[in-house]
């Protein structure tokens, strides 16, 4: 990522784990984005102590309330960094969050199940809807003609726990749900 030189981005889910450290990494930066907008469900909430306490420290540091399963969630934010970021549109959008829950094959829930395919796999996909207006406006509006991440980019996080050639990962985690969401 060193080469890496974006005006914007979004991460999802950013208030722990690999989102909170992929905010820390690009506030870090020699030359870090103009706006870093950090999602996540609660920004008021305890888990987002850490995203708090570098708000206080980073002037370019934006964190949006947004719940990645509620369309009007996902709405609100878009709107929120239209606003924010006018015609110089989005530059990455980083689908960071999700979930999963401790259950075998034997102890699967249908309720359980819906939720963790709601938030790790049509999450991404509303989020990327929503904010495609957003990426397009930076790409238009970057220089030259080659497609990269300082443009306009969607990335998917994804886990190798996720993986089904990983039978290891399997014995270690027998999550079924987010194996097949991821």
């Amino acid at each position: 990522m060193s080469g890496l030189c974006v005006r914007s981005v979004l991460v999802t889910g950013a208030n722990r784990g690999i989102g909170l450290g992929l905010v820390q990494h690009f506030l870090g930066l020699p030359k870090p984005p103009e706006w870093v907008f950090a999602g996540c469900r609660d920004p008021k909430g305890q888990q987002a102590q850490e995203l708090q306490k570098l708000v206080s420290k980073h002037s370019n540091l934006v964190i949006i309330p947004l719940k990645v399963t509620d369309p009007a969630s996902i709405k609100a934010a878009a709107a929120r960094l239209g606003e924010q970021l006018g015609s110089s549109g989005l530059n990455l959008l980083i689908n960071n969050a999700g979930i999963a829950k401790l259950n075998t094959l034997d102890t699967e829930t249908l309720e359980d199940m819906t939720q963790i395919y709601t938030t790790n796999t049509v999450g991404p996909l509303l989020m990327s809807q929503a904010f495609l207006p957003l990426l397009k406006k930076a790409a238009q509006g970057s220089p030259g003609s080659v497609l990269s991440c300082s443009k306009a980019a969607i990335i998917n996080v994804s886990s190798s726990a996720g993986s089904i050639t990983s039978h290891s990962a399997w014995e270690l985690m027998p999550i079924v749900s987010y194996r097949c969401s991821k």
